[in-house]
C-alpha cells in the first residue's frame, strides 16, 4: 500500500456521493413515517436503515465488485477476509437521533486495504456536514482542510464522554475538570474531534469496525490519534469486527488519557 494514490481518491468519489445518496434516502423515508422495531440485544432499528443499507451495497459493490463488504445492517461472513479492499458501513449511525428528528445522525463509509482505511466519509444530512479523506491526502470538512486542536492539558478540555463515567470511583487518578457534552453517532464524535471542535472523545466499552473504521482515518488526517484506551492500535477487517475501546484525541491529549486510563482493563 502506498501512502498515497490516486485509487484512494477514485475510491473517495464512489464513496462520497453514495454516503450523500443515503443521506437523502434517509431523509426521505423518515418523512415518510418510519417503521421501528428492535434487534437482538435490544438496539433499535428502522426500515430506513435497512433501505440505506441495500442502496449502499448495491451502488458500492456494483461499482467496486472485487470488494468485501462489512455492515451493521448486513449478516456477515468469512468472505470479506479474504479481500484486499473492503467497504466497511453504518448505514445510519445514531439511529435513535435519526428516529427523534436531532441531528446528530450520519451515514459513515470506510475503504479498508489490508486492515488500514485509505479512503473515508462521514456525511452528517440534518447538519449538512461531509467529513471526508484518504490516506496521505488530509481531512476536509465541506471541502474545507481540518485539523485537530492544539490542546495541550486536560484541565478544562472539551471532551464528549459520558460524565459519570469519568467522575466515577474507578479512577485510580482522578481526572480534572473537563467539560462533557454528549452526541449519538460514534463516527460524529470523531469527526468533531477532527474538527478541533472537541479536543476528545473516550469510550471504554467495545466499537464495531462499522462504527469507527470512517472515523479513525479522518481523525489521523487531521493530526488526530486513535487507539483503544490502553493505546492499542486498531487493525480492521479481523474475524471479529470489534475493537476493545476508543481513545480519538488530540495529539497531546492522547498519550495523557491513555496514562489515566492504563489501570482499566481491556473489556473481553
Amino acid at each position: 500500500m502506498t501512502p498515497y494514490s490516486e485509487d484512494f481518491i477514485q475510491d473517495l468519489n464512489l464513496i462520497r456521493d453514495a454516503a450523500r445518496a443515503a443521506g437523502d434516502l434517509a431523509l426521505a423515508e423518515r418523512a415518510r413515517g418510519l417503521k421501528i422495531w428492535s434487534k437482538t440485544g435490544g438496539s433499535p432499528v428502522t426500515h430506513a436503515d435497512m433501505a440505506v443499507d441495500a442502496l449502499l451495497k448495491d451502488t458500492l459493490l456494483g461499482a467496486r465488485p472485487d470488494y468485501g463488504w462489512l455492515s451493521e445492517e448486513t449478516a456477515d461472513g468469512p468472505e470479506r477476509l479474504s479481500c484486499e479492499r473492503i467497504f466497511i458501513v453504518d448505514p445510519i449511525d445514531g439511529t435513535v437521533a435519526y428516529m427523534k428528528n436531532a441531528p446528530w445522525w450520519c451515514v459513515p463509509i470506510a475503504v479498508v486495504e489490508n486492515g488500514v482505511p485509505v479512503a473515508a466519509v462521514i456525511h452528517a444530512p440534518a447538519l449538512n456536514e461531509t467529513f471526508v479523506a484518504t490516506r496521505g491526502g488530509g481531512a476536509f470538512l465541506n471541502d474545507r482542510p481540518i485539523t485537530a486542536s492544539d490542546v495541550t492539558t486536560l484541565d478544562d478540555a472539551s471532551v464528549l464522554a459520558d460524565a459519570r463515567l469519568l467522575e466515577g470511583p474507578i479512577w485510580p487518578e482522578p481526572w480534572p475538570a473537563m467539560r462533557f457534552e454528549k452526541r449519538n453517532a460514534i463516527a460524529y464524535r470523531m469527526a468533531l474531534v477532527a474538527a478541533g471542535a472537541f479536543d476528545a472523545a473516550i469510550a471504554l466499552t467495545p466499537k464495531w469496525d462499522w462504527d469507527i473504521a470512517a472515523g479513525a482515518l479522518i481523525a489521523e488526517e487531521a493530526g488526530g490519534r486513535v487507539s483503544d484506551h490502553h493505546g492499542r492500535p486498531w487493525q480492521f477487517n479481523r474475524p471479529d469486527p470489534r475493537q476493545s475501546s476508543l481513545i480519538c484525541a488530540a495529539p497531546a491529549l492522547h498519550p495523557l488519557i491513555v496514562r489515566r486510563c492504563a489501570p482499566i482493563p481491556l473489556a473481553e
